[in-house]
């Protein structure tokens, strides 16, 4: 079932995100972050992990991404494999996608090499933030799932290619999925590495700073698809 958070009374929206959870995520895990973005202005929608089922998911988001109710530009973002399913709407060429926030890719095939005794370890591996803590450990993500090498192909290796624009989001302490591993999931677009972060990027300790970026990027490409600069450091 599709989450939803709209921007306040009174203020017109500035376009959508569509956010699509990870391995075993239900929509519970992006409330925070969905009331955030809405409260910048933009409508939010959440789907659970797409992964359960993955036609209906690319079905939803892309029902999603033609609805006249919904503004641009619209956006899909996703954590762990919601991340490679942004992608892969991308590489779809899904009608109506002016562009993708991608955050914590995870290593298709790879477990993490993290010793476990029990799920508070894999929620402490997860993030660092008390209150995101709670949400997973009061039934926001299945135990193990997010550790699963069981990623569909159509998300490891998509057919076509990505031309709207990317924001990449990944932690530097990321032990789930090591950016090394990774970097090269997140070529041709922008990528911001968050100095401590942890695998749930979006919902980690630095969650605000993360927020702002999404919000930035957003903004930008409000201007264009070539993202026009809107602040720069005086010389």
């Amino acid at each position: 079932m599709t989450e939803q958070w709209n921007e306040p009374d009174g203020i017109n929206p500035r376009g959508t995100v569509i956010v699509a959870a990870g391995r075993g995520e239900n929509v519970d895990v992006y409330a925070r972050f969905g009331r955030r973005i809405a409260a910048d202005g933009y409508k939010v929608r959440v789907l659970p992990d797409v992964t359960t089922d993955l036609p209906a998911g690319f079905a939803a988001a892309e029902k999603l991404l033609v609805d006249d109710a919904l503004p641009g530009p619209r956006v899909v973002a996703g954590s762990d494999t919601g991340a490679l399913f942004a992608l892969a709407l991308a590489a779809r060429g899904a009608p109506g996608l002016d562009g993708v926030i991608t955050a914590g890719i995870p290593r298709a095939g790879v477990r993490p090499a993290i010793d476990l005794t029990g799920f508070d370890d894999e929620v402490e591996a997860r993030t660092a933030c008390p209150n995101h803590q709670g949400v997973l450990g009061r039934g926001g993500a299945t135990p193990g799932a997010v550790f699963s090498a069981q990623i569909p192909t159509e998300l490891i290796d998509p057919v076509g290619s990505v031309t709207v624009p990317v924001l990449g989001l990944h932690g530097g302490d990321d032990k789930i999925s090591p950016l090394d591993g990774v970097r090269g999931r997140y070529a041709g677009g922008s990528l911001l590495v968050i100095e401590g972060g942890r695998h749930d990027i979006l919902n980690d300790v630095t969650h605000r700073t993360v927020a702002a970026h999404v919000i930035l990027f957003l903004e930008r490409l409000r201007l264009g698809a070539d993202l026009p600069v809107i602040t720069k450091e005086a010389s």
